[in-house]
């Protein structure tokens, strides 16, 4: 794996042999595996093998329909993955083995532990929660409904218990906070623009019974719809960072406004929006922070990946960018 930017000289490129649009890529835990997902209504799963290059060890049809996102669940749980659709339903699928095809080439079999068909619109987003919470996923749809569902086991999955949020808007992708100093927090974006303007909700998973989503702060607003939403690792830091994906990049700071913040009761936060980053100059479709939280990867629709870092003054600005599996910019060495 590549610890600086100037590493980044050796971009790969991957034939998925997928069939039409990947519409996600998603890489595990310890970053040796990854999986992509389509319009071609199939999931692929690659494998980083010895030869330091990327194996397909498994290929199914999971939706019959687009799937829009595909997401690891925390290896505690066994080989897991989520998959949402168009379809309107998410699914749930293990790794339980291998099988062997007729032309004698073993391959990784997955089965389908769970299929939720709650949603009447298609389901746009789906995110494992941090693993101390235990397993529980969390998933929003053009209906305007956000869900949490908690799983009790990978092997009991059809005792799930679901709890569900209406936003009164389109909802196109959310983000749990990873930071146990909080009750769990979760943003969830719109695509819905009114005025030219969409909104991120920010909300608090209530896990004392009645189970449910509280909103905690007025909703945020950015220009152009809203596609990702990303909260940064926390490390430490006396706030919580987001990131949201709209026209440009923002990055907005969550303070605690409470004496409660260190006993992971905090419900009252200020916000601040800490920058806007309009270089893509296009639509942006995913942001991704580091393991830090130090710098932002973010993509859009000028085909570039840009990764951008703050300076000692906190300035953020662009510190590098790859175009067509090329590093067309590295300003600075180690991230």
């Amino acid at each position: 794996m590549a610890n600086s930017v100037s590493d980044l000289s050796i971009v790969r490129q991957i034939n998925t042999q997928h069939a039409d649009l990947v519409h996600d890529v998603s890489y595990s835990y310890n970053g040796r595996r990854m999986a992509t997902c389509s319009s071609d209504q199939t999931v692929k799963i690659w494998d980083l093998g010895e030869d330091n290059e990327w194996h397909m060890t498994a290929s199914w049809q999971a939706h019959p329909s687009n799937i829009w996102r595909v997401v690891w669940a925390h290896p505690e749980f066994g080989h897991v993955i989520a998959t949402c659709s168009f379809d309107k339903s998410i699914a749930i699928w293990e790794e339980i083995g291998l099988a062997r095809r007729d032309s004698g080439e073993q391959i990784n079999t997955w089965q389908k532990k769970l299929s939720l068909a709650e949603c009447k619109a298609s389901v746009t987003d789906v995110k494992f929660a941090p693993h101390y919470l235990g397993l529980i996923l969390g998933f929003c749809s053009a209906d305007c409904w956000v869900y949490i569902c908690e799983l009790p086991d990978i092997s009991e999955m059809n005792l799930y218990r679901s709890y569900k949020y209406d936003t009164k808007v389109s909802c196109s992708c959310l983000s749990w906070n990873p930071s146990r100093i909080t009750p769990p927090l979760v943003a969830v974006g719109s695509d819905t623009v009114s005025g030219g303007i969409s909104k991120v909700f920010i909300y608090k998973f209530i896990q004392e019974e009645p189970k449910g989503l509280k909103e905690l702060v007025s909703p945020i607003s950015v220009p152009g719809p809203v596609r990702d939403v990303a909260f940064a690792p926390h490390m430490g830091r006396s706030f919580f960072q987001l990131a949201i994906a709209a026209r440009n990049v923002h990055i907005f700071r969550l303070y605690p406004t409470d004496d409660n913040f260190n006993k992971n009761q905090s419900d009252s936060f200020n916000v601040e929006e800490v920058a806007t980053l309009e270089k893509h100059k296009s639509q942006i479709w995913r942001v991704e922070w580091n393991i830090t939280g130090t710098v932002l990867a973010s993509s859009g629709d000028d085909g570039q990946v840009r990764l951008w870092k703050a300076n000692y003054s906190g300035k953020w600005d662009s510190c590098a960018t790859i175009r067509d599996s090329e590093v067309v910019n590295n300003n600075i060495k180690t991230l």
